[in-house]
């Protein structure tokens, strides 16, 4: 399963003359309130095609406010984000964007294999059983690919939406804590296709060590508002990596 079938690659270089230009995942002032306080504070960050993102923070930070935002099911309050210069929920960013959401969601008369060739025909992928096949098995669940995923336990219904995130093609990965409920053969498998992403953006909200020891960039963010940018061999980035993650639910 390599990349270059699945992860389109970044925009051409000859455009690459300012942070905006290198960048597919751009957020200016973005904002939300609930109506009871807002729960993300103004945040501009500008992240570049190919980067590898650690996003981390307490439970309440604002961390899956922005994926949600991004992935385009929830509105800004104020401000925007832009993914290569679409706005979330549009066709164009939902194109170039894969999502996989902290729990995940699935049809309940659809079996796993079902669920890989909805998602791989909508985006029209050609070889679809075989990288379903091949995601199956990493991830260890080949022999569930007929059952409903619907009346999996926490782990595997993990693994099957991961599966699901990986199947199509994706400019931008986005993902919130997708560590939580898995065994080491799915940590170990959901790292290896992370590094298998070729020139995708990946945005992860984890605290895994094993993930943010491969990242280029960390981003904390606490109460709503960004804490820390930077690189994750940082002292400061170890030491919210530590804190932060004592409770990672958003």
């Amino acid at each position: 399963m390599t990349s270059s079938n699945r992860h389109p690659g970044p925009p051409s270089a000859a455009s690459d003359n300012t942070a905006e230009e290198r960048a597919n995942f751009t957020t200016r002032s973005v904002t939300k309130d609930y109506g009871d306080g807002p729960v993300l504070h103004p945040l501009s960050l500008s992240i570049d095609a190919g980067s590898k993102v650690a996003l981390i923070g307490h439970n309440g930070s604002g961390k899956t406010t922005l994926l949600r935002i991004a992935a385009g099911l929830l509105d800004a309050t104020g401000g925007s984000i832009e993914i290569h210069g679409h706005q979330p929920g549009s066709l164009e960013a939902r194109r170039h964007v894969s999502y996989l959401a902290d729990t995940p969601v699935f049809y309940d008369d659809l079996s796993v294999w079902e669920h890989l060739e909805y998602v791989a025909r909508m985006h029209d992928v050609g070889d679809w059983q075989r990288i379903g096949t091949q995601l199956l098995e990493r991830l260890g669940i080949a022999e569930r690919a007929d059952d409903l995923p619907s009346r999996f336990s926490r782990g595997l219904k993990q693994k099957a939406g991961i599966a699901l995130a990986f199947v199509r093609p994706f400019d931008v990965l986005l993902v919130d804590e997708p560590f939580v409920g898995l065994d080491a053969t799915g940590k170990d498998a959901l790292l290896a296709l992370l590094d298998d992403i070729g020139d995708a953006t990946a945005i992860v909200a984890t605290h895994e060590l094993g993930f943010v020891a491969r990242v280029d960039r960390v981003i904390a963010l606490r109460d709503g508002r960004l804490i820390y940018d930077g690189r994750p061999d940082d002292a400061q980035a170890r030491d919210l990596v530590a804190t932060e993650g004592a409770n990672t639910e958003t």
